[in-house]
């Protein structure tokens, strides 16, 4: 008998075990919240082990579910970030009296992301995005008692459903225009001077631009981010956007090859707005969350850029930002989710004199801030420097210079941050750290640390997509 479906799809049947794992106990006699997390990163970290190991070219289900190794490495990124994500918010999580539905919601939404790294054509990517969002807009009304949680739910179910509504139209008029949704076979179907085909690319492009917050479809995105609770804050931020990008890259490299022009102009323009209104916005706010949200808006902007290369150098590049960028969003997530947990504060004028008592909470998030604002020699400018140098393939030296730009202008609003923290005019409480949440923050550092000193991992990507 051959077993090669279950290497397959080793991943999403292991992340499935994990759900069926926490229903048996929530229906049982239930467990303290404290062992359950236990529990749940113990087999996040098999799972995470499974995904980088055995993987294998291959399609199952008659071309609907792709493998690869790249596919595996993607999954592995995604695993990851959702295990260090119940690190940091350990106080939140172990203080939730349906902690079990929500780590069933969390892993479900992952389940679903990584169905969608894995769709053949656009049927299996459609139902698996709806998987990886409906569960998210319950997580986002998870503090029961706010008002503003609630209306971050039913913001972000409005803005998915459009979405949804867009993408489902999209694919109606690819199919009516070619006769096909299976991503191998679309490229010989399509025709770069067809009017339906560029519509349905333009409307397919929408809905993920909505999903990735891309300009002009970002509006929900701050008022979602801050009345959602922090671990969803940055579920959203990080993970659900990782997993968009990828899916985006793959599909416009493997089903859209032959409008190639089209998209390319297509995601230049919409990345430099991108980038550039996602600065401004970021400067005017005092609220942390609102602050990432709109700093994330902006680091979309080059991950577009750098897709817009077409080219291998441009699919490891997008790769290598999203994993660079989880150490570092979840590493200042991490710290806003402490500092949030012990003092109710999630403003930035309130970080004043951070530094005095709370060192390490201090130089972590200058240290992600830094990666995040690409400040040599911090991962995040390795990061960028690849994208750029990818997305200026044809010599568009003016893109550069524009981005490049807007890396200088984002420092301001990451280093007030910094500037606040190091203020030692105002003293702050000591903030006690479990150590579970150390942890975390640890495995963050070193994770920026690593990516930006090891020049091999990007290679190693780039060896994956040969």
């Amino acid at each position: 008998m051959n077993y090669d479906w279950i290497i397959g799809l080793k991943s999403e049947l292991f992340t499935t075990l994990i759900i069926v794992v926490l229903l048996l106990i929530k229906l049982g006699k239930g467990m303290r919240n404290g062992s359950l997390l236990q529990i749940t990163q113990l087999l996040l970290l098999v799972n995470l082990a499974l995904a980088f190991g055995w993987n294998g070219n291959g399609f199952l289900f008659g071309n609907m579910f792709q493998t690869s190794q790249l596919f595996g490495f993607e999954k592995a990124i995604l695993i990851a970030g959702v295990y260090l994500l119940v690190l940091v918010n350990h106080q939140w999580l172990e203080k939730q009296e349906h902690l079990p539905e929500f780590l069933v919601l969390m892993l479900s939404a992952l389940l679903g992301m990584q169905t969608m790294i894995s769709a053949g054509n656009f049927l299996m990517l459609y139902l698996s995005l709806e998987l990886a969002t409906i569960p998210v807009a319950a997580m986002a009304n998870f503090d029961l008692d706010k008002k503003r949680s609630s209306e971050a739910a039913m913001k972000m179910i409005l803005s998915s459903a459009l979405s949804s509504g867009i993408l489902l139209m999209g694919i109606s008029l690819l199919y009516g225009a070619t006769g096909t949704i299976g991503f191998e076979a679309l490229p010989q179907a399509l025709k770069a001077d067809n009017g339906l085909q560029l519509l349905s690319l333009v409307m397919i492009f929408a809905a993920f631009a909505f999903k990735l917050s891309a300009v002009p479809f970002h509006l929900w995105t701050a008022d979602v981010y801050e009345g959602s609770p922090m671990p969803v804050t940055a579920f959203l931020s990080v993970v659900s956007k990782g997993a968009v990008a990828f899916v985006l890259t793959s599909t416009f490299y493997r089903a859209f090859q032959p409008m190639f022009e089209t998209w390319y102009q297509l995601l230049v323009i919409i990345g430099l707005i991108t980038i550039i209104i996602g600065n401004l916005f970021a400067i005017r706010q005092d609220n942390i969350k609102r602050m990432l949200a709109f700093s994330s808006i902006a680091q979309v902007g080059f991950v577009l850029i750098g897709i817009s290369a077409n080219s291998p150098a441009g699919l490891a590049s997008v790769i290598y930002f999203v994993l660079i960028y989880v150490f570092s969003n979840i590493a200042a997530f991490g710290v806003a989710a402490v500092i949030a947990a012990q003092t109710g504060s999630e403003q930035i004028s309130d970080y004043k004199g951070l530094y005095t008592k709370n060192k390490l909470l201090t130089w972590v998030m200058a240290l992600a801030l830094f990666s995040l604002a690409g400040i040599p020699p911090t991962a995040g400018f390795f990061g960028k420097f690849f994208l750029l140098t990818a997305g200026a393939v044809r010599a568009d030296f003016w893109l550069v210079i524009i981005a490049a730009l807007n890396m200088m202008v984002s420092l301001y609003y990451y280093l007030r941050v910094v500037r606040n923290m190091f203020n030692t005019e105002t003293a702050q409480p000591t903030i006690t750290i479990p150590v579970t949440v150390k942890l975390g923050l640890y495995l963050c550092v070193a994770g920026i640390l690593i990516t930006g000193i090891a020049g091999w991992i990007y290679d190693y990507i780039a060896m994956l997509n040969r």
